[in-house]
């Protein structure tokens, strides 16, 4: 694969603070990326790992895809295997797995931010701007103040996983059928406190407000008059406003903006419903999402490829590392023929949540609202873990069992921190004899199919203003983080 004439071609990568490996190559004409192609050079094979093996070993090998968000897998693999017996949770074994998954995505936002996205504004490119010393003081690498307050706050929230599940990561107590680890009374206590303490941390240190009043900001306008209700550099300001006002600084709304359609599978079931719903969101029109049309398209991806796409349910990884125009052992997932983005942003835009709506329609959909998006999850997904801790009945099942039949087949949708997760499994004869897995980073940053179309991350880039020589802007890992890639999960 050659730059067009014209054209220069610049490769990123390795990137820093990203879970697994992960490259891009820029094609620049006239001073703008005129064409990106996002390489996952790691192929790991859990679905041939898979095959043959009785279905219960899933539960002890997906979670080991990853280590970030390894509850995630168990949740997908956990819902597939229910899918495929015709099991149904009782109460407690729902509230169970809303809990443990909403700790494990939070976990991952607060790092996201604080650790992964917010450092890179610390670097010399950004010295010569107002905002910089307070931002630097905050969010540098390794010596800023932040990394410092957040990193014990998130342990404690993390101690939530120890009563829910056992441990973290590589948890065997998500089951088909609930959970295998039942709560006692002071166990129930001490999740209320840990949760308590981490809405403590949340509003005194992250939006400088209760997370209510977050949520009562409808449009932009409430958000600016929110965000200068505080002087910049006070004691009081919070990490909210802290971004905000560099997002406006830098213009970070305009930033890699998404074309891509918005896929969500839906989060955290509830008695009457979802309190995420499922769907796609393009253009201000919502619709439902139908997981039967989702395709994985292996024209680019370096597997032997059937003649059209595939549903995920019939499909195969087979390596083909020589494959001719392959440059990614990622696939690239489809909704029909739609290209998707799929994250925090696509959960609040299909779910109607006004801000994120409402910034979306008159500012974009780029860099700062997929950040906003994972924070305003905060301010929704707290209060709901309250709920969920006050409904349990200690004395009522946790778990039912029941094996699945000798030939079946199963889907397991689940919304990780980055977005939608897909676990499609195939039995016969009592073993596993297919399993594929669309992971959110794989709708994200997937290659081109077999249109031509761009994957969502590649479209982000296009356009973007970068020499054809000398240092790269770090708008270009501004875009890149803003999606929170999660790589040893892309090509599982």
């Amino acid at each position: 694969m050659t730059a067009p004439a014209g054209s220069v071609r610049r490769i990123v990568g390795p990137f820093n603070r990203v879970e697994g490996d992960l490259e891009v190559s820029l094609d620049i004409t006239a001073g703008r990326v005129a064409a990106a192609y996002v390489n996952s050079p790691l192929y790991r094979g859990f679905e041939q790992i898979l095959e043959g093996k009785a279905p219960g070993d899933v539960l002890t090998l997906v979670p080991r895809i990853c280590g970030i968000c390894s509850v995630a897998q168990s949740a997908a693999a956990a819902q597939a295997l229910a899918d495929a017996a015709g099991l149904l949770r009782p109460a407690n074994g729902r509230l169970a797995a809303n809990l443990t998954l909403a700790a494990e995505n939070l976990a991952d936002h607060l790092t996201h931010f604080y650790l992964f996205f917010m450092p890179d504004f610390a670097a010399a490119e950004y010295a010569s701007h107002p905002w910089y010393p307070n931002i630097a003081e905050r969010f540098a690498a390794v010596r800023g103040t932040a990394a410092r307050e957040m990193l014990p706050a998130r342990s404690r929230f993390m101690a939530a996983m120890g009563l829910l599940a056992g441990k973290w990561p590589h948890t065997l107590a998500v089951q088909p059928g609930g959970t295998t680890r039942p709560l006692t009374g002071s166990e129930l206590f001490r999740l209320q406190r840990i949760v308590r303490d981490f809405r403590l941390f949340l509003e005194t240190h992250l939006f400088a407000a209760p997370l209510e009043a977050i949520l009562a900001l409808d449009d932009p306008a409430a958000l600016a008059h929110w965000q200068a209700a505080v002087p910049a550099g006070a004691t009081a300001e919070g990490d909210l406003r802290r971004f905000l006002r560099l997002a406006d600084a830098l213009d970070l709304w305009s930033l890699g903006p998404s074309q891509a359609r918005f896929l969500s599978c839906g989060a955290y079931d509830e008695a009457a419903g979802r309190l995420f719903a499922a769907g796609t969101w393009q253009d201000g029109q919502r619709d439902d999402f139908d997981p039967a049309q989702v395709r994985e398209d292996l024209t680019h991806a370096r597997y032997a490829a059937a003649a059209q796409a595939q549903e995920p349910g019939q499909g195969s990884t087979v390596p083909l590392v020589d494959k001719p125009g392959a440059y990614s052992w990622c696939k690239a997932p489809r909704l029909g023929d739609a290209v998707c983005e799929t994250g925090a942003l696509a959960r609040q835009l299909v779910d109607g949540q006004p801000l994120i709506r409402a910034v979306v329609a008159q500012r974009g959909a780029g860099v700062a609202a997929r950040v906003l998006a994972r924070l305003v999850e905060f301010c929704r997904v707290v209060p709901a873990m309250e709920r969920w801790l006050d409904g349990f009945d200690l004395g009522a099942p946790w778990c039912v069992t029941q094996r699945p039949a000798e030939a079946c087949s199963g889907v397991g949708l689940v919304e990780a921190a980055r977005g939608t997760l897909g676990h499609w499994l195939t039995l016969r004869r009592g073993s596993i004899h297919r399993y594929q897995i669309v992971a959110p980073t794989t709708w994200n940053f997937s290659p081109r199919d077999a249109a031509g179309r761009p994957g969502a991350l590649e479209q982000a880039l296009a356009g973007l203003p970068v020499p054809a020589q000398g240092t790269l802007p770090a708008a270009v890992h501004h875009v890149v983080r803003s999606f929170d890639p999660c790589m040893v999960c892309t090509v599982h």
